[in-house]
């Protein structure tokens, strides 16, 4: 894998201190280097399908994540960007050689939990067992060191802090799992919206994107957003984010999303069908465009300083 392309605009910015706020502005000569991420799980697994798609019947779904996966990683190296993967351990069972593949070509490998059961839908107990489960698969796959996580439907919040220790004591570096956006499936609006450490505890969470527009945040990060955004908007925001907060942004996708001749979930809702299926076409060659128009590596590169910092 080729180092991260910098475009000849940038130079990197691998992260502003812990518990600091940004400086207003940025030179646009100076431009961060973001960071790639990819939730590596299947279409039937997504939350929007929940309460029509039982978990019993996930082995009896035929599985098109690998196929996508090996699409992704392609593309990826032609743009000689390496990202970083939080992948489910049910998928890494299944698909050992994929997590191989991965680790091989220079990304970073991170945990997205085990089963996609939602962060603030278990016990401590349960979250527990269910990261302590990926954590082990996917290192006994990959050969190295797991420190990142991602919560399923960024599930992580403030009923259920106490998930930031367990992340912790399970051996986690970083978390990745707040969203600070107001939305039905998930968001802690009130959130710091950049990395700082929860109660001043040993782990890292590194925020979702958000561009702070009209008294309120946006989303600026990836995902559903991202395709139905006209593309040009996506971009002012984010060069907007990196410039005027002087901050890398976190970006992220899903195997499924570049496949749009996957089976349609007919018995999901229309909102749900339509949130999922919105814009598949267009996403791969969108991601071209991204992976263009800035500079892109890992997590555990882009926010290496802050990762470095002691805890206050």
């Amino acid at each position: 894998m080729a180092p991260a392309r910098v475009p000849t605009n940038a130079m990197p910015v691998n992260a502003m201190p812990v518990n600091a706020m940004p400086v207003n502005a940025m030179p646009v000569n100076a431009m961060p280097i973001n960071a790639m991420t990819v939730d590596v799980e299947d279409y039937f697994q997504v939350q929007a399908f929940a309460g029509v798609i039982d978990r019993a019947s996930w082995d009896a779904i035929p599985c098109r994540v690998e196929a996508n996966m090996d699409r992704i990683l392609q593309q990826f190296d032609q743009a000689g960007v390496a990202a970083t993967f939080f992948t489910l351990g049910w998928v890494a069972d299944r698909y050992p050689g994929m997590v191989r593949r991965i680790v091989a070509a220079g990304h970073e490998l991170a945990s997205h939990g085990y089963g996609h059961a939602r962060a603030d839908g278990q016990t401590p107990d349960e979250f527990r067992e269910d990261v302590r489960r990926a954590r082990g698969v996917l290192q006994d796959l990959g050969g190295v060191p797991v420190v990142g996580y991602r919560a399923p439907t960024f599930s992580i919040g403030p009923r259920n802090s106490w998930a930031f220790d367990v992340l912790a004591e399970e051996g986690h570096a970083y978390s990745s799992s707040v969203f600070p956006v107001r939305h039905d499936l998930y968001g802690a609006p009130d959130a710091p919206r950049f990395p700082h450490r929860p109660a001043g505890g040993p782990l890292l969470e590194i925020p979702m994107t958000t561009v702070r527009l009209g008294g309120r945040n946006l989303p600026c990060a990836g995902g559903g957003w991202f395709r139905l955004t006209p593309y040009p908007l996506f971009r002012a925001l984010l060069r907007r984010f990196n410039r005027v907060d002087a901050a890398p942004g976190v970006f992220y996708f899903h195997p499924w999303e570049i496949d749009p001749g996957q089976p349609r979930v007919a018995a999901a809702p229309r909102l749900s069908r339509f949130r999922h299926g919105v814009n598949l076409s267009a996403m791969q060659g969108r991601l071209d465009r991204l992976l263009r128009d800035f500079a892109w590596d890992r997590m555990d590169r882009v926010f290496a300083d802050a990762l470095a910092a002691p805890a206050l």
